[in-house]
Formats: structure tokens, sequence, C-alpha cells
């Protein structure tokens, strides 16, 4: 039997530009507490390890400290805001959709594993009329893992009917590129997404700059497991 075969991808900064609604979020809880909010390009880098995270690294950069409660508070309020504007600016990445038509007619099958909640993931999915392409869609709370920690991509995959043997992994940043090694599946890194340090430098498998580009990389580490 042919086992299917799985693309599981990152979703901020991989599959959806999330930048302008995430930092819009973050903005509105900096202004709130009266410091200046930050610019986009400060601030896009910041994405990718969770909306706590990410609300810890604004506030660092603002130069405010704050205790675990005052963090845990104003995360529900971030996540409060970002909920109800969740989809006003973002968009899927340039050639996502037709990428998936191609790749879905030869027979692959999708999963999101992102380090997002998954009801905000669901909910982002749903409002941009793309949650029905993926056969699961897990978050940092679905296993109570994040990436990199691997058993949250082994479980997405097991969600999926996936297999790891048939798995590649797409992603923008360290996380990602870390859980797919750990897991031991390939990895093809995103130029366009949000990482302090540039996805180049993390060596994945393949790396494209347009998802025109996708299942050329796809085929290519195909052909090469295939001669391996």
């Amino acid at each position: 039997m042919t086992l299917p075969r799985t693309l599981v991808f990152d979703l901020d900064g991989t599959l959806v530009d999330t930048a302008p609604d995430l930092i819009t979020a973050l903005n509105f809880v900096l202004e709130r507490e009266g410091l200046a909010p930050l610019p986009m390009h400060r601030a896009r880098n910041m994405i990718g390890a969770g909306a706590r995270k990410m609300l810890e690294r604004g506030l660092e950069a603002e130069g405010r400290a704050v205790s675990t409660g005052e963090l845990d508070k104003l995360t529900k309020d971030f996540i409060g805001y970002y909920a109800d504007h969740i989809a006003e600016a973002s968009r899927p990445f340039e050639g996502l959709e037709a990428a998936l038509d191609d790749l879905q007619g030869q027979g692959f099958q999708f999963a999101v594993c992102t380090n997002k909640l998954e009801w905000l993931s669901k909910r982002l999915l749903d409002q941009l009329g793309m949650s029905a392409r993926f056969a699961a869609i897990c978050g940092a709370d679905t296993f109570g893992v994040a990436k990199p920690d691997p058993v949250i991509l082994q479980q997405t995959l097991a969600r999926a009917g996936g297999h790891l043997a048939s798995a590649i992994m797409v992603g923008d940043a360290g996380p990602d590129v870390g859980v797919a090694r750990r897991a031991g599946i390939p990895v093809i890194g995103v130029e366009f997404g949000y990482t302090e340090v540039p996805i180049a430098e993390l060596k994945p498998d393949r790396l494209i700059g347009h998802f025109r580009d996708l299942s050329g990389a796809v085929h290519s580490l195909i052909g090469a497991a295939s001669r391996s």
C-alpha cells in the first residue's frame, strides 16, 4: 500500500501573512499600557512563538518588565482583541492556493502544525475559506507541546492520517526546521516569513522564495529520497 504523502505547513509567515493583524493587536495592548506602538518592520520578527512570547518580546522592546500575572492578563487581552480582528488584513501568501491545487491534484494531502493556538488557527483559516484544505489543524495547545518538540509534528501527522516516512515540513523559521530535524523528516524553508535568523542560515533541505516553486522543491526531495 502506498503511504499518503503529507505536506505539513507552519501557519504564520508560511501559509498566511498574518503580521498586519498580529502587530495591530500587539500595538493595541502596548498603546493601552502607555507605550509607543512598534513599527511593522520591527515587530514582524517577533512573530512565531505564540501570542504570549510575541507580547513579551514587544514589552521588552519598549523596556517594560511585567510580572507573570500581569503578562497573563495582557496576553488574554491581546488574544481577545486579535480574535476579533483576525482576518482583517491577513491574506494567504501569493501563489499559495494555486500551489495547493496543483499538489492536491498530484495526490498530496495537507496539515497545519503551528505554535498559534488551535482555535485561533481554525478561526483564521475559516475566515479565509481555507480550513477544508487541511486534514488536520493543530496548535501549541492541541497536544500540550510546541515546536520544536517533535511530538507536535508526530501527533499532527497521526491526526491527518499521514506518516513520518512520507511527510515533508514547510516553514519559515527555526522552530519549523528544528521540529522537522527532531522528527526525522525533510523541511522546505520559505524566504518570505518571520524570523530573526535568516532561514537560509538554518539550512533547510530546500529553500523557496515563492509558492510557484513549492512543487519543484517537493519533487526534488522525493527524488533525492528515492536515490538514497
